[in-house]
C-alpha cells in the first residue's frame, strides 16, 4: 500500500479503495522524511534531518460530507510526497470517516464527532462502526502525542451543512479556565478564519478530546459549505493552504500579530438541546449561521412551547432539528469582545 502512495501521491484514492482497514507501514521520502501508514486514512510524517518542535494533528472527513477539508489535505500529501513541500515538524494526518466519505453522506449510524472524549465507549449504546473507528482515532492521537517534549497542535478541519454570514470560523473548545491564546487565533485569522466561538462546557467532539486530554492547541474549523467532491473551488482557501504550509514547513510557529479588529469573538450563551421529538424552528431550512434575533424573538418550538431568544443580537449556529432526542440542535451565542485571551 505505501509503495502505492509514494508511486501515486494520492492519499484520498487510497484511502476509498480501502475504507475498512490498511495495516502499518513505514518507507523513506529521499533522506529527509520518515512516512508511516498506520491504518486507512492515517498517514504521519517525521522529518529525519531537522529536530521537530511541534507534533501537529490536521483531521478531516470526521463527517464524510464535508469534502473541502479532505480534498485540501490531500493536496498537501500529494505535495509532501512529491518533495514540494518539505517538512520542519512532525505531522499527521487523518481521513476521519472514509465509509460515510465513500456514501457521500455525514456519517454510517452515528455522528463521529459526538463520539470521542470516551464517549464510544458508552456502555449503554450499542457498538457501531463510528464508535469503533472513534476509539481507534483516539488511540492513534494519543500515540502521535506521547513523546513529549513538543508542542500540540490539533486543528479538525470541517465545513458547514449551511450558509454562515462567517464564510470560515473556528469552536474554541471548553477551556476549564485556561484562556485562549492570541497566537492561535492570529494563525487561524491569517488562515481565512473571521469568528471564533468559545465554547461553554466539556464536549465529545474530536478537537476537545485533544485539548483536555493531551493539553494541545485544538480548534474545530469550519472552511465553508459543504460540498460534493469535485465541486469544491479550493482556490478560496488559498490563505488556508498557505498558514498550513507554513506551520508544517517552517522551524518555528509562525509569529503573527493578534489584530482583534479583524475578527469577531463570540461566546456560547446556551445550547438548545432536543428533549421531545416535535421539536421544530421557526426560522427557513436556509437560514445562514450567526443569523441574529431580537430578544424575545421565538427561535424554536418543542411539547407545543415557545423556545425564545433571551438576549438582543443572540445568534443561532448550527441548527439542525433531525438530531436525535437529547442531542444539541443549536448553539445560541453572542458577540462578546471581552472575552479573556492569553
Amino acid at each position: 500500500m505505501l509503495q502505492q502512495l509514494l508511486q501515486q501521491a494520492n492519499f484520498l484514492e487510497l484511502t476509498l479503495a480501502n475504507p475498512a482497514f490498511m495495516a502499518e507501514e513505514q518507507a523513506a521520502i529521499a533522506d529527509h522524511t520518515r512516512v508511516e501508514l498506520w491504518d486507512t486514512g492515517v498517514l504521519v510524517f517525521t522529518p529525519l534531518q531537522t529536530v521537530p518542535t511541534e507534533d501537529i494533528v490536521l483531521s478531516s472527513g470526521i463527517h464524510g460530507n464535508e469534502t473541502a477539508p479532505i480534498e485540501l489535505c490531500n493536496q498537501l500529501i500529494h505535495d509532501i510526497l512529491q518533495q514540494k513541500i518539505v517538512l520542519q515538524q512532525r505531522l499527521m494526518f487523518i481521513f476521519g470517516n472514509p465509509p460515510a466519505m465513500i456514501e457521500g453522506t455525514r456519517f454510517v449510524t452515528e455522528n463521529l464527532n459526538r463520539l470521542f472524549n470516551g464517549e464510544y465507549a458508552n456502555p449503554s449504546v450499542a457498538t457501531n462502526e463510528e464508535r469503533q473507528r472513534a476509539a481507534k482515532l483516539e488511540s492513534y492521537v494519543q500515540r502521535f502525542f506521547q513523546s513529549g517534549g513538543r508542542s500540540r497542535f490539533h486543528y479538525d478541519l470541517h465545513t458547514a451543512i449551511r450558509r454562515s454570514h462567517h464564510q470560515r470560523f473556528a469552536i474554541c473548545p471548553f477551556r476549564h479556565e485556561k484562556p485562549h491564546l492570541k497566537q492561535q487565533l492570529a494563525f487561524l485569522n491569517a488562515a481565512g478564519v473571521d469568528a471564533f466561538l468559545m465554547h461553554h462546557e466539556a464536549t465529545t467532539t474530536f478537537s476537545y478530546a485533544s485539548s483536555v486530554k493531551y493539553q494541545a492547541e485544538a480548534f474545530t474549523v469550519e472552511l465553508g459549505k459543504v460540498m460534493p467532491f469535485g465541486q469544491n473551488d479550493l482556490s478560496q482557501l488559498a490563505a488556508t493552504r498557505e498558514m498550513l504550509i507554513r506551520v508544517i514547513s517552517e522551524s518555528e510557529f509562525p509569529a503573527l500579530t493578534y489584530q482583534p479588529e479583524n475578527l469577531v469573538l463570540y461566546r456560547v450563551c446556551r445550547s438548545l438541546n432536543k428533549h421531545f421529538a416535535d421539536f421544530t424552528f421557526a426560522f427557513s431550512n436556509d437560514l445562514p449561521n450567526f443569523t441574529q434575533f431580537a430578544k424575545g424573538e421565538v427561535l424554536a418550538y418543542e411539547n407545543n412551547q415557545p423556545i425564545t431568544a433571551e438576549y438582543a443580537g443572540e445568534a443561532i449556529v448550527f441548527p439542525n432539528a433531525q438530531v436525535p432526542i437529547g442531542q444539541r440542535a443549536a448553539l445560541c451565542v453572542i458577540a462578546d469582545d471581552a472575552i479573556t485571551l492569553a
